[in-house]
């Protein structure tokens, strides 16, 4: 979290979600360290890792040693799992929740005590397990005084324009905002890219399936959050980095008698110069 004190206290930090489509493979290693790297993030969230256990010495492969925390889902043979990690100088993290679909983790700033909960979700591909991850998410029970940011790969779409060729499953889209608007969800626009799929083909089929979304009281505590969308090498998913900000303002001391005091005497200064 960096501090830039101008005319308000600036306080911001990014996050950076992806779906890395395996981590398993020495190649992708370094694009991957680059792209945290680059995204200049405090925490980062992956899904389909595709890797069924994590332990510090792997991170190392990935990440800069700064990103010292860690807590993951496993994947499920080769296809699934999701990672959440973080800087140990920056942020505490306590696990509060974890089942098939993703994790939740409760952050507290080092520098402020400040708390939030931030969810890392990977979405099912078939319609019978999307079904079960859209009535899962709608029976959740967050108290809304929680600052709540939701990230990840839902493998679902809100409507037909988040697809470059006709089609989508219309009850898919029903039900995944039929969820969204029973917890309360805002969605946070990604800028720079409508799309954040690609079958990678050379007619290519384009779809937005990855989605940021944060609670009322979210908005209302960091109410400059912005998210952009990044070049998607080495996956077919391009990373979304999360810049999370707020301003509180400083006043400005005036002094009344100060400014009296020049007002009366500074014209006779200047005039025995």
């Amino acid at each position: 979290m960096n501090t830039n004190q101008n005319s308000s206290q600036n306080r911001r930090w990014r996050l950076l979600s992806w779906n890395v489509r395996g981590i398993n493979s020495r190649l992708k290693w370094n694009a991957i360290r680059e792209k945290i790297v680059d995204s200049g993030c405090d925490i980062f969230c992956f899904q389909e890792t595709k890797r069924d256990n994590f332990d510090a010495a792997f991170l190392r492969k990935l990440c800069p040693s700064e990103f010292d925390k860690f807590e993951f889902l496993p994947s499920v043979g080769a296809s699934g799992g999701v990672l959440t990690a973080w800087k140990g100088r920056l942020f505490t993290g306590d696990l509060i929740f974890s089942n098939r679909f993703g994790i939740s983790v409760n952050f507290t700033s080092m520098l402020n005590a400040d708390s939030c909960v931030i969810s890392n979700f990977y979405g099912p591909c078939t319609g019978e397990g999307k079904e079960e991850f859209t009535n899962w998410l709608k029976e959740i029970e967050m108290p809304k005084e929680i600052e709540w940011l939701v990230v990840g790969d839902f493998n679902l779409m809100r409507k037909p324009e988040d697809r470059n060729r006709e089609g989508g499953d219309i009850n898919e889209m029903f039900m995944f905002n039929e969820a969204i608007s029973a917890l309360g969800w805002n969605e946070v626009i990604l800028q720079g890219r409508r799309f954040t799929w690609s079958n990678m083909q050379p007619s290519p089929l384009l779809e937005k399936i990855d989605w940021i979304f944060a609670s009322n009281s979210w908005i209302l505590k960091y109410p400059d959050t912005t998210a952009k969308g990044l070049g998607r090498t080495p996956s077919d998913h391009c990373p979304c980095l999360v810049t999370i900000s707020t301003s509180i303002p400083r006043p400005k001391a005036f002094r009344f008698e100060n400014y009296w005091l020049k007002l009366q005497y500074f014209p006779q200064i200047l005039a025995q110069v």
